[in-house]
């Protein structure tokens, strides 16, 4: 396969870097990369790796069985009250986290905007949702998806120019790749592997693959459509990082993200301000197209329903999702303590669903021979412990104890 070629074959991957590179994401690496430097990009490479692992399962789970990731944990379980519990654990913290986030990704998205145009990001919110909306509602994948490519490329562009015109220390940079933990970083390290192993991503890519690919013949350009991808999606975070430790002082404390633009324009000029704005527009509109969606699939998995993009259902979740997000962007209202939820229950969803994608994917009757090596088997358990240890984290951060 050539360069040409591979670079055909992006699509589904692309959509899952697109939804893990929202504000969110843009949020703590640039405040990683301001309080700390370069010494956290490895948590990045990590965070590459692990997501790599637990997607390439989940392309392969749709590819090879034809079925989402909702779907293969609805009908794996024999006990009505597990089916059940798993199905109410799927819908709250998929379809409620994701509208939670949704506001946050609106707003974000909004602030990149406003600081182009001094236009409140009141104003540009809702404007942005019914864009996203017009867009999911055509009810055409393939249009989707190369909106959103386009849009990945656009924020690559934006960030890693940003970094090289900002003039890095590049000795400093490929420091950062060798593993240190600074006194007082535990908390970003898990927010920049939060940001990036993202549960709603399994259900989205699991879903996507069979609305691009046919079946298992086309492993390949998945595989490379997922590496490809997700390292680009890396690379942006890197950059994001980098652009921040470079134009602050270590030790440097950013309270919003949105008018980090206007901090750096002072020392790089306006060009920097105005690519780090269409950067964080693009990441705030692809994750505000995603997120929904991903609910949708998710949704529709668990509950049975048909993930048609055209179906009146399909169509319901991810316009209530999205409604929530424009309502209450356009209010300016975060809802934390919707976010609260949303942590607490991905905290927990993202190890669970990690441990049955891991024995889904060993299931001999479902993938035959495309089942799990032992070399993947074992990365999976690493990624899945690390996941248990992340949730752990976020329960105990919000109950007060870290």
């Amino acid at each position: 396969m050539n360069i040409v070629q591979r670079l055909k074959a992006v699509g589904p991957g692309a959509m899952v870097a697109a939804a893990f590179i929202g504000p969110g994401t843009v949020t703590t690496a640039s405040v990683t990369g301001a309080k700390f430097g370069y010494a956290l990009l490895w948590t990045i490479a990590f965070s590459v790796i692990a997501t790599i692992v637990l997607q390439e399962m989940s392309a392969r789970l749709g590819l090879v069985s034809r079925e989402g990731l909702g779907e293969a944990l609805r009908e794996r379980f024999d006990n009505p009250a597990a089916t059940y519990i798993a199905i109410a654990l799927v819908v709250s913290a998929i379809g409620i986290g994701t509208a939670a986030y949704e506001t946050g990704n609106i707003i974000g998205g909004a602030a990149g905007l406003a600081v182009m145009t001094g236009i409140s990001e009141n104003v540009w919110g809702p404007l942005m949702g019914i864009c996203a909306g017009a867009l999911l509602w055509t009810g055409r994948y393939k249009l989707i998806e190369k909106a959103l490519v386009g849009l990945i490329a656009i924020m690559a562009f934006s960030f890693v120019l940003d970094a090289i015109i900002i003039g890095p220390d590049f000795g400093k940079v490929a420091a950062g790749f060798v593993p240190s933990v600074p006194e007082g970083s535990a908390f970003l390290i898990t927010g920049l592997v939060g940001t990036t192993v993202v549960g709603y991503n399994l259900f989205l890519h699991a879903s996507s693959v069979q609305e691009r690919w046919d079946g298992p013949e086309d492993l390949p350009e998945s595989r490379t459509d997922t590496i490809l991808s997700i390292v680009l999606g890396g690379a942006i975070t890197c950059a994001i990082l980098i652009t921040a430790a470079a134009a602050f002082p270590v030790g440097t404390n950013i309270d919003n993200v949105g008018t980090m633009a206007e901090q750096i324009e002072p020392l790089v000029g306006t060009q920097a301000k105005v690519l780090f704005s269409i950067g964080l527009f693009a990441a705030g509109f692809t994750s505000a197209t995603t997120a929904p969606l991903a609910g949708a699939y998710a949704t529709a998995g668990a509950l049975g329903w048909d993930a048609d993009l055209k179906s009146t259902r399909f169509r319901a979740v991810w316009g209530s999702i999205l409604g929530i997000g424009v309502l209450f962007s356009a209010l300016g209202y975060s809802p934390v303590q919707a976010i609260v939820f949303a942590q607490v229950a991905n905290g927990v969803l993202l190890p669970i669903v990690a441990i049955f994608l891991i024995y889904v994917m060993n299931d001999g009757d479902i993938l035959g021979k495309y089942t799990n090596s032992t070399l993947q088997n074992v990365l999976g358990g690493i990624v899945t412990a690390i996941a248990l240890w992340l949730g752990i984290r976020t329960l105990l951060s919000i109950a007060g104890v870290l």
